[in-house]
């Protein structure tokens, strides 16, 4: 954000981020949907190539949609998850104990 300051940012319109992971017996993934600050939707659907709990998929396709936000140069995000614990998470109102938990909040 070199050049960029604090006010600058917050009266940018912010990009939207809505996630949502999944995972069953046949294998997890996650549906990612992004909205530019000028109202075009990308959406994303991932299927993991690895085995995921549901609370690893939700925060990989958060993780993923940050990523893909923030190369595409993005300053101010709203992110939605419609998963209480990763939100409770990342807003630091709940305290995640389960070492994976962990490592995906560092």
């Amino acid at each position: 954000m070199t050049g960029t300051t604090q006010e600058e940012v917050s009266k940018e319109k912010p990009w939207l981020l809505h996630v949502d992971g999944s995972s069953t017996t046949q294998g997890s993934g996650a549906g990612v949907v992004i909205t530019t600050p000028q109202g075009h939707n990308m959406e994303f659907a991932i299927k993991f190539d690895f085995k995921a709990s549901n609370n690893e998929a939700e925060y990989e396709a958060l993780v993923l949609g940050m990523r893909i936000v923030q190369d595409a140069g993005a300053l101010h995000l709203l992110a939605y998850s419609d998963s209480q614990l990763i939100v409770k998470q990342v807003c630091g109102k709940y305290e995640a104990k389960e070492k994976s938990m962990v490592q995906y909040l560092q």
